[in-house]
Formats: structure tokens, sequence, C-alpha cells
């Protein structure tokens, strides 16, 4: 069972960006019971996660440590930066990432790697969110178009955030809107998925 709260040490630890990120994967968690233990650390932002990949190897009694951030626009700049940080910490990786997750395997501690949202493409978790509404639904088609047909000075977002838009579009049509982690726990969005499930995979062997 992931936990989001504690106030000691944790054996197996996923470091995460921020909030949604956090509340994304605990709600994934909710909804698989097989998942062994682990803790979920929310860290602000990439760099404040990439500053922390030292010293948590370094962490007494680390058994697991996972990392999770977005490739943004460069997955091949943010694989190299992690690269270089397992590196110098006695962790050398694979020339690339693995498309199911990377897990390296040394002789006390496994460390894993996912880099959102499927290992391989651009973007951030909204692009791995995406793929958990539900196949065929009628309404995604409708809200994206919504986000699409604005003008441009009524559109309030962040230039690159139009998708986090739609998905909050669609969310809004909902029975019960809620923000992405908690549609998860409502069965509004699925865990079904090819990449979701790829990704509790990762967790499994990550934190066994």
């Amino acid at each position: 069972m992931a936990r989001i709260d504690s106030d000691q040490a944790e054996p197996q630890l996923l470091l995460v960006e921020g909030r949604t990120d956090k509340h994304v994967v605990w709600q994934i968690c909710n909804r698989s019971p097989q998942l062994p233990d682990f803790y979920i650390s929310e860290r602000g932002d990439v760099n404040s996660v990439m500053a922390s990949i030292g010293p948590e190897l370094l962490a007494e009694g680390r058994q697991a440590l996972g990392i999770l951030v977005d490739t943004d626009d460069n997955p091949q700049a943010r694989w190299g930066e992690i690269a270089y940080r397992l590196s110098i910490n006695g962790f050398p990786p694979p020339v690339s990432p693995d498309p199911d997750g990377t897990i390296i395997s040394g002789a006390e501690l496994r460390v894993g790697v996912w880099l959102m949202p499927d290992n391989v493409l651009t973007g951030e978790i909204e692009e791995f969110v995406e793929r958990m509404i539900p196949a065929g639904d009628p309404v995604w088609p409708m809200s994206r178009d919504y986000i699409d047909r604005l003008p441009a000075y009524a559109g309030k977002f962040a230039e690159g955030k139009t998708l986090r838009a739609q998905i909050y579009a669609w969310l809004a049509t909902r029975a019960d809107p809620r923000l992405m982690g908690q549609s998860i726990g409502t069965r509004d969005l699925e865990i079904d998925g090819p990449l979701c499930q790829r990704f509790i995979a990762w967790l499994n062997r990550l934190f066994a």
C-alpha cells in the first residue's frame, strides 16, 4: 500500500515532482491492492527531485528508490541528467530508458526510473492521465474541441498546458467533478489500459 505521509525514514521511497503526481500515483495504488508498501514523497519540482537523488540513494536503510519525473519536451536530456546522477552514485544506468520502466538492481538497493508519460514520448503526467479516459468516451472529443476553440484572449492557462485544460474540461462533466487523482478513486478514470498496467507492473517490480 502506498503512503503519502510519514515522520520516519522509509526503506522504499518514490520521488515525485508535485502534488498532482503524488495523488495520481496514490489513487492508482489504492485501486491496486496487490502493490507492495512504499512511500510517495513530493519534492515540489523536477530540480528538487534531481537534487534529492544522491542523498536518497545514500539514506540509511534504503531498499528501493523510485524516481518519477516528466520528460517535458526533451526525453533525452531528462534521461541524461538522471543517468549522470545515478552513475556518480554507483548505479550505472542503461544507455536509454526501458519503455516498461527502468530498474537497476544493486547489491542492496534497487533504483527505478519512470519518465512521464511512457518513458519514450515527450510530455507530462497529463499525457499519462489522458490514456486513462475510457476508450470511446463521447465527451472527450467535445472537451478537446471546446478548449481548442477558445479565442486567445479567453484562455487563461499557460502556454503548453492545453491538454491539462482539456482534461479538466472533461472532468467538469462528471457526476461529481474532481481533480485527476480523485477521479481515479471514483473510477471516472480507468487503470485497466496498457500504459497504466505497465506502470503498475513497474511499481511491483521496483518495490517487491
